[in-house]
Protein backbone atom coordinates (compact mmCIF):
# COMPACT_ATOMS: atom_id res chain seq x y z
CA UNK A 1 0.00 0.00 0.00
CA UNK A 2 1.82 3.08 -1.23
CA UNK A 3 -0.57 5.69 0.18
CA UNK A 4 -0.98 6.61 3.82
CA UNK A 5 -3.56 4.74 5.85
CA UNK A 6 -4.78 7.72 7.90
CA UNK A 7 -7.91 8.18 5.82
CA UNK A 8 -8.80 4.48 6.06
CA UNK A 9 -8.40 4.52 9.87
CA UNK A 10 -10.46 7.70 10.24
CA UNK A 11 -13.32 6.49 8.05
CA UNK A 12 -13.65 2.90 9.34
CA UNK A 13 -13.68 1.67 12.95
CA UNK A 14 -10.86 -0.81 13.71
CA UNK A 15 -13.34 -3.53 14.64
CA UNK A 16 -14.95 -3.25 11.18
CA UNK A 17 -11.70 -3.58 9.19
CA UNK A 18 -11.19 -6.76 7.21
CA UNK A 19 -8.18 -9.02 7.69
CA UNK A 20 -6.63 -7.87 4.39
CA UNK A 21 -6.97 -4.20 5.47
CA UNK A 22 -5.36 -4.95 8.85
CA UNK A 23 -2.47 -6.76 7.13
CA UNK A 24 -1.96 -3.81 4.77
CA UNK A 25 -2.05 -1.38 7.69
CA UNK A 26 0.50 -3.38 9.72
CA UNK A 27 2.79 -3.61 6.71
CA UNK A 28 2.58 0.15 6.05
CA UNK A 29 3.03 1.06 9.74
CA UNK A 30 6.51 -0.57 9.77
CA UNK A 31 7.78 1.97 7.22
CA UNK A 32 5.75 5.15 8.09
CA UNK A 33 6.10 6.72 11.56
CA UNK A 34 3.14 9.11 11.13
CA UNK A 35 0.78 6.30 10.20
CA UNK A 36 2.16 4.20 13.10
CA UNK A 37 1.18 6.95 15.57
CA UNK A 38 -2.27 7.23 13.94
CA UNK A 39 -2.81 3.47 14.16
CA UNK A 40 -1.66 3.37 17.80
CA UNK A 41 -4.00 6.27 18.68
CA UNK A 42 -6.89 4.48 17.00
CA UNK A 43 -6.16 1.31 18.96
CA UNK A 44 -6.00 3.24 22.27
CA UNK A 45 -9.24 5.09 21.48
CA UNK A 46 -10.97 1.79 20.72
CA UNK A 47 -9.81 0.31 24.04
CA UNK A 48 -10.92 3.40 25.98
CA UNK A 49 -14.35 3.30 24.38
CA UNK A 50 -14.74 -0.40 25.25
CA UNK A 51 -13.74 0.27 28.88
CA UNK A 52 -16.03 3.30 29.13
CA UNK A 53 -19.03 1.28 27.96
CA UNK A 54 -18.67 -1.20 30.80
CA UNK A 55 -18.32 1.47 33.48
CA UNK A 56 -21.59 2.42 35.20
CA UNK A 57 -21.95 5.83 36.81
CA UNK A 58 -24.16 6.01 39.88
CA UNK A 59 -25.34 9.35 41.30
CA UNK A 60 -24.65 10.12 44.94
CA UNK A 61 -27.28 8.90 47.44
CA UNK A 62 -28.93 12.32 47.97
CA UNK A 63 -28.63 13.60 44.40
CA UNK A 64 -32.39 13.55 43.76
CA UNK A 65 -33.11 15.42 47.02
CA UNK A 66 -30.50 18.09 46.30
CA UNK A 67 -31.80 18.66 42.77
CA UNK A 68 -35.40 19.08 43.98
CA UNK A 69 -34.30 21.44 46.79
CA UNK A 70 -32.35 23.58 44.32
CA UNK A 71 -35.32 23.64 41.95
CA UNK A 72 -37.71 24.77 44.74
CA UNK A 73 -35.22 27.43 45.84
CA UNK A 74 -34.94 28.86 42.32
CA UNK A 75 -38.71 28.89 41.84
CA UNK A 76 -39.28 30.81 45.09
CA UNK A 77 -36.52 33.28 44.18
CA UNK A 78 -37.97 33.80 40.69
CA UNK A 79 -41.48 34.65 41.98
CA UNK A 80 -40.30 37.77 43.79
CA UNK A 81 -37.88 38.59 41.04
CA UNK A 82 -40.57 38.49 38.35
CA UNK A 83 -42.72 41.03 40.20
CA UNK A 84 -39.80 43.36 40.79
CA UNK A 85 -38.81 43.15 37.11
CA UNK A 86 -42.39 43.90 36.08
CA UNK A 87 -42.53 46.92 38.39
CA UNK A 88 -39.19 48.21 37.10
CA UNK A 89 -40.43 48.09 33.53
CA UNK A 90 -43.89 49.58 34.23
CA UNK A 91 -43.06 52.08 36.98
CA UNK A 92 -42.24 54.93 34.58
CA UNK A 93 -45.59 54.47 32.86
CA UNK A 94 -47.47 54.36 36.19
CA UNK A 95 -45.74 57.50 37.48
CA UNK A 96 -46.41 59.40 34.25
CA UNK A 97 -50.10 58.42 34.36
CA UNK A 98 -50.40 59.65 37.97
CA UNK A 99 -48.69 62.91 37.02
CA UNK A 100 -51.05 63.38 34.04
CA UNK A 101 -54.14 62.83 36.22
CA UNK A 102 -52.83 65.28 38.82
CA UNK A 103 -52.14 67.87 36.12
CA UNK A 104 -55.62 67.45 34.64
CA UNK A 105 -57.20 67.80 38.09
CA UNK A 106 -55.20 70.96 38.74
CA UNK A 107 -56.23 72.44 35.41
CA UNK A 108 -59.88 71.54 35.94
CA UNK A 109 -60.29 72.79 39.50
CA UNK A 110 -57.59 75.37 40.12
CA UNK A 111 -57.82 77.52 36.99
CA UNK A 112 -61.11 79.49 36.83
CA UNK A 113 -63.17 79.61 33.64
CA UNK A 114 -62.50 82.50 31.25
CA UNK A 115 -64.70 85.57 31.66
CA UNK A 116 -65.55 85.89 27.95
CA UNK A 117 -67.20 82.46 27.94
CA UNK A 118 -69.16 83.39 31.06
CA UNK A 119 -70.31 86.64 29.42
CA UNK A 120 -71.48 84.81 26.31
CA UNK A 121 -73.44 82.21 28.28
CA UNK A 122 -74.95 84.76 30.66
CA UNK A 123 -76.03 87.04 27.78
CA UNK A 124 -78.69 84.52 26.80
CA UNK A 125 -81.10 83.19 29.31
CA UNK A 126 -81.97 79.55 28.93
CA UNK A 127 -85.65 80.31 28.60
CA UNK A 128 -85.21 82.77 25.74
CA UNK A 129 -82.99 80.39 23.78
CA UNK A 130 -85.17 77.32 24.34
CA UNK A 131 -88.51 79.03 23.77
CA UNK A 132 -87.09 81.12 20.90
CA UNK A 133 -88.19 84.40 22.46
CA UNK A 134 -86.74 87.69 21.41
CA UNK A 135 -84.56 88.14 18.36
CA UNK A 136 -83.61 85.07 16.36
CA UNK A 137 -80.31 83.57 17.38
CA UNK A 138 -78.88 83.90 13.85
CA UNK A 139 -79.23 87.69 13.99
CA UNK A 140 -77.71 87.99 17.44
CA UNK A 141 -74.58 85.84 17.18
CA UNK A 142 -72.67 84.45 14.22
CA UNK A 143 -70.72 81.23 14.20
CA UNK A 144 -67.54 83.22 13.86
CA UNK A 145 -68.38 85.20 17.00
CA UNK A 146 -68.94 82.00 18.99
CA UNK A 147 -65.68 80.49 17.77
CA UNK A 148 -63.83 83.72 18.46
CA UNK A 149 -65.23 83.79 21.97
CA UNK A 150 -64.41 80.15 22.65
CA UNK A 151 -60.94 80.10 21.12
CA UNK A 152 -59.94 83.76 21.57
CA UNK A 153 -59.29 84.46 17.87
CA UNK A 154 -60.35 87.41 15.75
CA UNK A 155 -63.83 87.17 14.22
CA UNK A 156 -62.41 87.96 10.78
CA UNK A 157 -59.91 85.11 11.02
CA UNK A 158 -62.69 82.70 12.03
CA UNK A 159 -64.72 83.36 8.88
Amino acid sequence: MSEHITQLIEETPLASLSDSDLTAIRTHVRDCADCARTFAAAQIATLLLKEGVTEVFEPSPFFHTRVLATLRERQSANEGWAWSRLWRSASALAYSMVAAVALMAAVSFAIPATSSLQELTSAYAEDSVILDQGEPLDDQVSDGHILATLYSVDEEAAR
